[in-house]
């Protein structure tokens, strides 16, 4: 495990915090009347030592890479659909992309490695560790030294994020079959059965769901032996974009950047980032609980309250994206309501 992943996080910070929940006090409205709200900015300030939160400076990045599981038929859809959806990424087709230029915010792609040799592109940033990962079924997905390269080119990301002034990162991800790695992950780390996490991905029938629950428990019984770290299970069973999302998490919490984190396997990769860096954890907004069946546990396991419930199961940071105005209002409110005092709005009487 390279050093700078279990280096240490600035905490909340206790004295800020105070201050903000103070300063929500003497704002123009019932106390606690923001609900949720008033916890958001509350505790942005509180990461971020000022009373007066700030996200407006944000960027979308989504991690791209092809999975050797799909040759299984664990997914509805045909693998090339992968580099078919970074096209649309760049083309400004995707839905996240339609979101990102809504809220004008900057959106990058990086590919990590997909099974279709891919032209330049607008956007995208060629990182290619390896035409995907190998199938798991019958092998390990990667290498040691191939997850390493995941996380220095997600620990690059993100530093190069922070020399540009972003205060919020939004993660997204696109890989055909990525659900039942992210099944297997899970499983595999908490000891949880299939057939409890498996969902339906992106359209799967009951007999695809069922053949894919197969196929996940099958693996892990084949690599129990070995399986004795989570670093080491998300080698065998992980992919490049879902490696990389885990090593982002965590390299923002240490540079002083808030992850609002989307749905599925992204909160798979907050998982495994949590368990190897728990100090990460505060610095993780999780945004939605998705229709995937898995997401309301891995959120349980996490003790994550998602801001929105929408049923979105379309991945590429989308949920995390619709999610960010709230984030954003959270903050306006905070830091430009009146006072009670500044209003000359009279407070509620302590008879």
């Amino acid at each position: 495990m390279p050093d700078w992943l279990t280096a240490s996080i600035a905490p909340l910070d206790q004295t800020v915090l105070a201050q903000a929940i103070e300063k929500q006090q003497q704002l123009t409205k019932p106390q606690g009347a923001l609900g949720v709200l008033e916890t958001i900015a509350t505790t942005i300030s509180a990461l971020q030592g000022s009373t007066e939160p700030r996200v407006e400076q944000a960027q979308i990045v989504i991690f791209a890479a092809d999975h050797g599981i799909a040759q299984e038929n664990v997914s509805a859809f045909p693998q090339a659909v992968t580099a078919e959806m970074v096209k649309n990424f760049s083309a400004g087709g995707a839905a996240i992309s339609v979101l990102a230029k809504q809220f004008d915010l900057p959106l990058q792609v990086i590919n990590l490695g997909l099974v279709t040799e891919l032209p330049s592109l607008p956007l995208v940033q060629s990182k290619v560790i390896a035409k995907g990962t190998q199938n798991f079924l019958s092998q390990a997905a990667m290498t040691e030294g191939q997850l390493l390269q995941a996380f220095e080119i997600a620990k690059n990301c993100v530093d190069e994020i922070k020399k540009n002034n972003k205060q919020l990162f939004i993660a997204g991800e696109m890989g055909i079959a990525n659900t039942s790695s992210a099944t297997a992950l899970v499983c595999a780390l908490e000891n949880i059965k299939v057939k409890e996490l498996a969902g339906y991905g992106t359209g799967l029938d009951s007999v695809g769901l069922e053949h894919k629950i197969d196929i996940i428990e099958q693996s892990i019984h084949k690599h129990q032996p070995e399986m004795n770290s989570a670093l080491n299970i998300l080698q065998i069973l992980g992919g490049f974009e879902i490696a990389a999302l885990t090593a982002s998490y965590i390299r923002c919490a240490q540079q002083g950047i808030i992850a609002l984190v989307d749905g599925f396997i992204c909160s798979v990769a907050a998982l495994f980032a949590i368990r190897l860096n728990p100090q990460c954890r505060p610095w993780l907004i999780f945004s939605h609980q998705s229709a995937e069946q898995g997401h309301k546990k891995v959120l349980a396991l996490i003790d994550a309250k998602p801001l929105l419930k929408f049923d979105l199961r379309l991945g590429e940071g989308s949920g995390a994206a619709l999610a960010y105005p709230l984030i954003r209002s959270a903050c306006l409110l905070q830091n430009e309501m009146a006072s009670f005092a500044s209003a000359s709005v009279s407070e509620k009487s302590s008879a």
